[in-house]
């Protein structure tokens, strides 16, 4: 496991990086953006439209896209086609299988020292 955990995150390791900085930006760019006028955006409404009850009406996003857009389209891999979703694809099972495996190494480690009686305790220095 510790075999496969290595040789993986060589190659995963860039694309993670990618992906945990854009989706961190995705998340903290929107805090720094000024609030869309409400007034503004009903102003575009057509006359007599209706919103039903069972929908959520917004109006269109303005021609030239936002930076939210564009980031969430690099953190899926959208901007750089079908290999891009295919490796961003990829990049997520890879963070499930290194979570798996490291918390397997841990266990691992974890009864090696318990069945040694080095020092008991979940954490050791």
């Amino acid at each position: 496991m510790r075999k496969w955990h290595r040789w993986l995150v060589v190659f995963f390791g860039a694309f993670l990086l990618w992906i945990s900085i854009t989706g961190l930006l995705s998340q903290v760019v929107p805090w720094f953006l000024p609030k869309p006028d409400r007034a503004a955006a009903a102003a575009q409404v057509p006359a007599g439209f209706v919103c039903p009850e069972t929908m959520n009406c917004r109006p269109k996003p303005p021609k030239g896209g936002s930076i939210i857009g564009t980031l969430h389209h690099l953190h899926s891999g959208e901007s750089f086609g079908p290999v891009g979703v295919a490796i961003a694809t990829l990049s997520g099972l890879a963070m499930v299988f290194f979570t798996i495996s490291g918390i397997w190494m841990y266990v691992q480690m974890w009864a090696n020292r318990r069945d040694r009686k080095l020092r008991p305790g979940l954490f050791w220095k």
